[in-house]
Parts: C-alpha cells; sequence; structure tokens
C-alpha cells in the first residue's frame, strides 16, 4: 500500500517551508552527489556511527568483511572520506542526501504528502525546528541501533527517512482520521483513514527490521523507528499554542 496523496481541502498556509526542504535535498542530489555518481562527496558528509562514537573522523580501507546481523550478507564496508566539519554535524548533513533516484523519489513523495499538513498545523518555524530535531534524533536511534545489535560502525547512513519519519509520527497524532489517497496492489485506489495507512507503514518497519520479511540490510531501519517515535513524543509538545486543525 503506497500514499500517493491525501485530503488538503481545509489548509490555511502554504507550506513554504516542505517546498523548501524538498528542493533542497534534490539539489543536493542532483548537484552535489552527482546523482549518486559523487561517492567521495556522499561519504564525506554522511553519519558513520563510529565517528559519533568516537567523536574522532575515520578515513580508512577497510579490507574486513562484516556479516550483517540480520540478514546474514557479507559485505566489505566503503572507503571513508575525510569530513570537512565535526563528525556531530554530519547527523544534520546526512538528512539532505540519498543513496538512489528511487531513495530520494520515495522520501520526497511522503514529505510532500504529510509534511504541508503538519506545517500547516505548527506554522512555518516550529515545523522547520521540529523537523531538524527529530531528524538529528532519528540519526542518533541509528548509532544506537547499530551500537546495541552488533552492527557495523563503519557503514555510513543517509537520507531524509527519519525526519520524514516523525513527520509522520505527527502527523498519525493530528490528523488520525484524515483521508489518505493510496494505490493497493499496485493498480487499486483507495481512501483510507490515516491511522491505517501510516500505522502499516510503522508496523512494516517494525516486521522488517526484525528480518521477517528479509528487511535490514541497506535500510536504517533504527532511523525510521527512532524518528517515528521521536514525531510522537514531541508533536504535541511543538503544537502547544497552536491553532487546532478542523475536526475532520
Amino acid at each position: 500500500m503506497m500514499p500517493i496523496g491525501d485530503d488538503n481541502s481545509d489548509m490555511r498556509t502554504v507550506p513554504y517551508v516542505t517546498y523548501v526542504l524538498i528542493a533542497i535535498n534534490v539539489i543536493v542530489f542532483v548537484l552535489l552527489q552527482g546523482l549518486g555518481a559523487n561517492e567521495k562527496f556522499t561519504l564525506a558528509w554522511s553519519t558513520v556511527p563510529q565517528e559519533i562514537v568516537t567523536g574522532r573522523d575515520v578515513v580508512e580501507w577497510n579490507d574486513v568483511i562484516f556479516t550483517d546481523a540480520i540478514t546474514g550478507e557479507r559485505y566489505t564496508p566503503p572507503r571513508l572520506q575525510p569530513t570537512p566539519i565535526s563528525v556531530y554535524l554530519t547527523l544534520l548533513t546526512s538528512m539532505f542526501m540519498h543513496g538512489s533516484i528511487a531513495h530520494i523519489f520515495g522520501n520526497m513523495l511522503y514529505l510532500w504528502i504529510f509534511g504541508d499538513n503538519v506545517e500547516d498545523r505548527l506554522g512555518h518555524l516550529r515545523y522547520l525546528i521540529f523537523y531538524l530535531v527529530c531528524g538529528v534524533l532519528a540519526s542518533l536511534a541509528h548509532v544506537v541501533s547499530e551500537v546495541v545489535l552488533g552492527g557495523s560502525l563503519l557503514i555510513p547512513s543517509l537520507g531524509a527517512s527519519g525526519a520524514i519519519s516523525a513527520i509522520l509520527g505527527a502527523y498519525l497524532l493530528l490528523f488520525p482520521k484524515r483521508q489518505v489517497l493510496v494505490i493497493i496492489m499496485s493498480f487499486v485506489r483507495q481512501y483510507v483513514p490515516a491511522i491505517v495507512a501510516v500505522g502499516l507503514w510503522f508496523v512494516l518497519q517494525l516486521v522488517q527490521s526484525s528480518g521477517i520479511l528479509g528487511g535490514g540490510g541497506g535500510v536504517a531501519y533504527g532511523a525510521h523507528i527512532g524518528g517515528f517515535i521521536a514525531g510522537l513524543v514531541l508533536i504535541k509538545l511543538f503544537a502547544i499554542g497552536t491553532r487546532p486543525a478542523y475536526a475532520r
């Protein structure tokens, strides 16, 4: 089930911040990452768990072959590049980079569908702060999950998924009954309540992170789950004093 739109009939503002965030992600991917071909840039600005844990930049080629704790897949970590800023700032910069066209398309689609409603409720500035704070927390959740689960701390992570997962958590609490247009079984278009569309998405993250459906390899489910929980926990705090959404 893939969301492709939602009911925006009660929108009161233009979601400028959401549009700007989408534009920044696209510009970084196209111009700075070279559509994913500029590996040196990508590896220099991504979050490397080992660097966050130790506070030191890691620049080396690792000949050690690792085994994914969930899938059992064997791999060699990529060549890590020098990070020109504090390694802790990569928790932020990694939020604006993606690994492939499919990766950025999926993330921006979700941000476009769900971000505008949350921005309309919070206001532009609060929404931006919420997005950035939850994105950093999601990146930290990924680092912690790699440490706890014994994953490779030298595999870099990147993407807006953690911050967007927080948007989904916020959307679920703010608009549980809002109608979301989804595609079911590749061709059936159907409106379902947000609690169904978003709830099933989160359940799928939990299932795939456990490896039951073969998920885990190459996907930072710790960031998805951590970001979603951060959004659930923090949205009510950020929404204090804002205009309530119309009942739908």
